[in-house]
């Protein structure tokens, strides 16, 4: 008696708590103590082989119970009664459920962006502004059509708002080094940033321009002031201000300007404004030959380039095109065949 009260103690103390560890020698606790009782009772021909014994037993324990393989003793029929059948019950159902709960914390990590994401050469959204920020995914995916992988990375306490369609990553800080490894800032080759504070924006663009100076680095301020004094830290970012006054004076002075601006700018609808670049190993060639092609082979509108001197719209039928130049030009959808 006194050691059944020891291990009834050891037991309690080491298998209360059903982790992986416990639920393993919980499984191997219950397939050595079968196999050694059914010995005993004369089953040779479940015990005598490895193989026949683990397949009698998961069947059996599974309920499934095909009837190829059973207990001919009367004690082998007991210990199947009392122990193998009601204990694999247990087993069994304690297994799947633990399983079934693995899987279910993994996605509800990813969902709550705890995850850290398996991606690389992604475009990184940092801030969320609900549907604006919503809108923005759906045009960028839009726009990409599976090329890259959006991952979107934000600080409150929200869930995934578009689960299997992105990437979710959520950080207490834009400039936390273990949360934004997580969104894989370093292998980024696109970082949108677009808050509603504009000095969390600034410091979050100043925080992946030290880790991904190489990738393509947009950020959204209402204050074009520190617009400005990113750009003198960081010359390659593009900031984008708030045109929201100039469309509506734009509006007052030429009614429909705001309908024009919105569908140039809208990848879902309409006309919409994109950009290529001149092949650097093209010849060099002038505007007038340019527009031609782009009217008569895809109907597109070349309208500005950008030679690395800022961009010129409306550019002279003169104008010299080197290769490497960047093309503007207005198209029902983006080009990607282009015949030079």
């Amino acid at each position: 008696m006194s050691l059944w009260i020891i291990f009834r103690q050891w037991a309690v103390k080491n298998l209360s708590d059903l982790n992986g560890k416990n639920l393993l020698l919980i499984l191997l606790g219950y397939v050595v103590l079968n196999w050694l009782l059914l010995k005993l009772a004369g089953e040779h021909a479940i015990t005598d082989s490895l193989t026949d014994y683990i397949y009698y037993l998961f069947v059996t324990a599974s309920t499934v119970g095909y009837g190829d393989m059973s207990p001919t003793t009367p004690a082998g029929k007991w210990i199947v009664s009392l122990l193998v059948i009601p204990g694999g019950l247990g087993v069994f159902a304690v297994g799947v459920g633990r399983i079934a709960s693995l899987f279910l914390q993994y996605w509800k990590s990813g969902l709550q962006g705890k995850r850290s994401v398996k991606v690389k050469n992604h475009i990184l959204v940092l801030g969320w502004n609900e549907q604006r920020t919503l809108h923005l995914i759906k045009m960028l995916q839009h726009e990409e059509s599976g090329r890259r992988p959006i991952v979107l990375c934000v600080r409150p306490e929200i869930e995934n708002p578009l689960p299997g369609e992105i990437e979710f990553v959520r950080v207490t800080s834009f400039t936390d080094q273990e949360g934004m490894a997580k969104a894989a800032v370093e292998e980024a080759s696109c970082i949108l940033i677009d808050n509603p504070e504009d000095d969390i924006t600034l410091s979050a663009a100043l925080y992946c321009t030290s880790k991904n100076p190489d990738a393509h680095l947009l950020a959204y301020f209402k204050d074009e002031g520190l617009g400005m004094l990113l750009k003198q830290h960081c010359p390659n970012a593009e900031c984008i201000p708030s045109v929201a006054v100039e469309m509506l004076a734009k509006a007052a002075v030429d009614p429909g300007s705001s309908e024009l601006h919105h569908e140039l700018l809208s990848t879902t609808q309409g006309m919409t404004q994109y950009s290529v670049h001149y092949p650097k190993n093209a010849d060099a060639t002038t505007i007038d030959a340019l527009f031609n092609t782009f009217k008569q082979r895809y109907d597109a509108t070349l309208i500005g380039i950008d030679c690395g001197q800022g961009v010129e719209l409306n550019p002279a039928l003169n104008k010299a095109v080197q290769p490497g130049c960047k093309l503007f030009y207005i198209s029902d959808e983006r080009i990607t065949d282009f015949q030079w």
